[in-house]
């Protein structure tokens, strides 16, 4: 008989990071906003946990209009010193400047190609990698496509998108499954992963 299958042991107990490994961490994400609101917020992880900013992100939504990147990209400076004055969200003053940055960039990728999520995952050949790790140590930091996809995001000027920053990115959005395959995640995640996108 085998055992029961048991989640990824990073969440620990604490409810809302449970919710965000059970419900969201690793589903395919393909929806364009989406994706630039978790690459922000990814880049506003730098140097923090990710349970810090899961516990602001509703704050983050309300102090950068729903990750709007029509309208971050017009951001004045005032309402740069409001958000470095908004105790709620995480203020820096380099990630809040680098993401109105990352809004313009977004913003020309839409009106020069076909989107930022097919730009991504382009990259994947449209389809998630499916790893098999069966251990949290054997999971890296970084790959080779991670490297590859920062670069690409920095020349088109995109802030905090390092390959760190990139591939943390990658696994919350399903473009790669690192749930381990003692998770129950890990199938479902593959299985919605091998769903064609409606492109």
């Amino acid at each position: 008989m085998n055992p029961p299958l048991t989640r990824c042991p990073w969440p620990g107990t604490d409810p809302l990071y449970v919710a965000y490994h059970d419900e969201e961490w690793g589903v395919p994400e393909r929806d364009d906003q989406a994706l630039y609101e978790k690459l922000v917020l990814d880049g506003f992880q730098a140097g923090l946990s990710w349970i810090t900013i899961l516990r602001k992100r509703e704050a983050f939504r309300r102090g950068f209009d729903g990750f709007d990147p029509e309208k971050i990209a017009r951001y004045s400076k005032r309402k740069v010193e409001a958000l470095m004055r908004d105790e709620s969200i995480v203020r820096n003053r380099m990630k809040i400047e680098g993401a109105i940055a990352s809004a313009r960039a977004f913003l020309e990728i839409m009106e020069t190609g076909k989107g930022f999520g097919p730009f991504l995952w382009a990259f994947v050949d449209g389809k998630p990698v499916l790893n098999r790790y069966k251990r949290v140590s054997e999971i890296p930091a970084e790959t080779e496509l991670s490297h590859t996809i920062s670069k690409q995001l920095k020349a088109r000027g995109f802030k905090f998108c390092g390959p760190t920053i990139v591939y943390a990115f990658m696994q919350a959005t399903g473009m790669v499954n690192d749930h381990l395959t003692s998770c129950p995640r890990h199938a479902a995640c593959a299985r919605l992963g091998a769903t064609p996108p409606n492109l």
